[in-house]
């Protein structure tokens, strides 16, 4: 029997069942109860368990954020969707042709945008003189993509994928390594980015370390930091 006041998640001995450790586990922590007053800070929605894919098909979102590169598109978000917008008269191989193309007559950081009938995809291309995604052309890019979705406000709602764990469009820090989601997050958030994120499949097994739904995160994560409680 619960010992808390609070009302019950599931039916029957459910919470008593779910209180056993299970694998790829989300703890979710809320930086603040709702209140009676709108928080007006621009915020970006984490969708902890939810599915990406199934939410983009099903209509939820009209603009999707994410990669794209000159090489082969086969396994990504973009070539996915394609295979399932059931208007759409992209795929894989001419999503990655489109992007050749503007790869060879503009070496910059590019935003792609590809019409999939009722959404539209924008996609970050990298340099073709790199074989990653450098955290700084991640940032600018997403500065252009804001600027994008400012100018048209039938591309809202809109998701991004975290751009993290990617095979073809490895995103890079300044050390060469892959950045923490919060760096991500705060790139996105620095150019103005206030729609929703999906956490890459790795991040669904962050239990123990619990997280937030929306960032910036709370204050507390911070005093943590500098050796508060």
């Amino acid at each position: 029997m619960l010992t808390t006041t609070r009302p019950a998640i599931y039916e029957g001995d459910g919470d008593q069942l779910m209180q056993d450790d299970v694998p790829d586990r989300i703890v979710m922590v809320p930086d603040a109860y709702p209140g009676k007053v709108p928080d007006r800070q621009p915020r970006i929605r984490i969708m902890w368990g939810q599915h990406l894919l199934d939410d983009l098909v099903q209509g939820r979102y009209r603009t999707l954020i994410c990669a794209v590169n000159a090489r082969d598109n086969t396994h990504g978000i973009i070539a996915q969707l394609a295979a399932f917008a059931a208007a759409s008269q992209w795929d894989a191989q001419s999503i990655t042709t489109y992007a050749q193309h503007v790869s060879r007559t503009n070496p910059k950081t590019r935003v792609l945008k590809y019409d999939m009938d009722t959404m539209e995809v924008l996609a970050v291309l990298r340099p073709h003189t790199q074989s990653t995604l450098l955290l700084t052309d991640f940032a600018a890019a997403m500065r252009m993509v804001v600027d994008m979705l400012q100018r048209k406000a039938e591309r809202w709602p809109v998701a991004a994928v975290s751009f993290l764990e990617a095979r073809a469009n490895h995103l890079v820090d300044q050390t060469g390594h892959e950045p923490s989601f919060e760096t991500v997050l705060a790139a996105m958030h620095a150019a103005g980015y206030c729609g929703d994120v999906y956490p890459s499949p790795g991040l669904w097994r962050a239990a123990p370390t619990a997280v937030f739904a929306r960032y910036p995160f709370a204050a507390s994560l911070d005093l943590r930091r500098n050796g508060g409680c």
